[in-house]
């Protein structure tokens, strides 16, 4: 599915979720006695669509806006402008059907349990995530009772069947221990075990595996596929790593400074970067050959800061590609250059 370009398109009947022109500004010096007139611009004009079952890859550098961006998708933060469609089960926009998609800003406080129920996040931080002095039960059981699904009893079933699920077995070993009492990958699970407990059918999974070691990712990586196969799940999935979106997502979006500046198929994507930010990180992604040396990344100076950039492309001042044109003139819209391969730059 395309991304959309500032305005939202018309839903297909495979989409889930459709971003458009999505942004978010942070106020920067605000005082008691002062109007804030300096903005950070974490999220800027991003537009994206979502199928059912589909995964997309939101990759980029550090403070770019990807956590942001996951954030306001499940209403934990609400946007400046712009507007995200879903169509959820259970969400139905007023005087209209429960196939036609409900805007973000339209869902009601009465809608909301529903909405949470439907779209769940999976937090980067497994330590910080987690009431310490909550066991591991109600930490899974929590949003099986806000959402009143069975009793007491089927709540410990259901919560044991999560955690075999989740690879934390045998499950009665684990239903009354606190979260000091696990490893960091054992914690993750737990985490993702709370998200998908109540059967979502969106997940924004933040980093999940930033945490753990190599053999925990592996398996957390490979479960949350198979629950994606198994459940029909979609996913957002936050990362910086390349290599991990490679391996979980069938799209991939390259996110510079607020702004989608490349989106296409994984495979396209990798194999025929357009955008030179994209190239920098490709560049950038060790190779396992003690022998093989690659060519620094090419680009120049450092980040420019997120605070009221210049209307003009974000990459510009690092860009080995930057002409006059690109200087004089507003950020490149995000044009399609291939077949299902779109990217924001006037010299590609």
């Amino acid at each position: 599915m395309q991304p959309t370009q500032n305005s939202v398109q018309a839903f297909s009947p495979e989409t889930l979720v459709s971003v458009s022109g999505l942004t978010r500004l942070f106020p920067v010096g605000r005082g008691l006695f002062r109007r804030t007139t300096s903005f950070i611009h974490a999220v800027d004009d991003v537009s994206f669509d979502l199928d059912h079952g589909d995964s997309l890859g939101l990759v980029g550098e550090s403070g770019c806006g990807k956590t942001t961006v996951g954030k306001l998708l499940v209403k934990l933060l609400e946007p400046t402008y712009g507007e995200v469609l879903f169509r959820l089960p259970g969400l139905t926009p007023q005087a209209g059907s429960p196939e036609d998609p409900i805007a973000s800003s339209a869902i009601t406080s009465g809608q909301m349990r529903v909405f949470r129920r439907q779209a769940q996040m999976i937090f980067q931080d497994p330590y910080e995530s987690m009431n310490p002095r909550r066991t591991i039960y109600d930490t899974i059981a929590e949003p099986l009772a806000v959402q009143g699904i069975g009793t007491v009893m089927d709540r410990v079933d259901l919560v044991s069947e999560i955690l075999m699920l989740v690879g934390l077995t045998p499950p009665a070993t684990f239903l009354f221990r606190h979260p000091h009492e696990l490893s960091g990958g054992q914690r993750q699970r737990v985490a993702i075990a709370r998200a998908l407990v109540v059967e979502p059918t969106f997940v924004v999974a933040d980093e999940p595996t930033s945490m753990l070691d190599v053999s925990s990712r592996t398996g957390i990586m490979n479960l949350m596929q198979q629950l994606a196969h198994g459940l029909g799940i979609a996913y957002l999935y936050v990362t910086h790593d390349l290599a991990v979106a490679r391996y979980m997502c069938h799209r991939i979006a390259v996110m510079y400074l607020g702004k989608i500046v490349e989106i296409g198929e994984t495979e396209e994507l990798l194999h025929n970067p357009l955008h030179p930010y994209t190239r920098a990180l490709l560049s950038a992604v060790p190779v396992p050959d003690p022998h093989f040396r690659r060519e620094p990344p090419d680009i120049r100076g450092d980040l420019t800061a997120p605070i009221d950039p210049p209307d003009r492309c974000r990459f510009y001042d690092r860009c080995p590609l930057a002409t006059l044109h690109c200087r004089d003139n507003p950020h490149p819209p995000t044009e399609e250059k291939g077949p299902g391969h779109w990217a924001a730059c006037y010299e590609v």
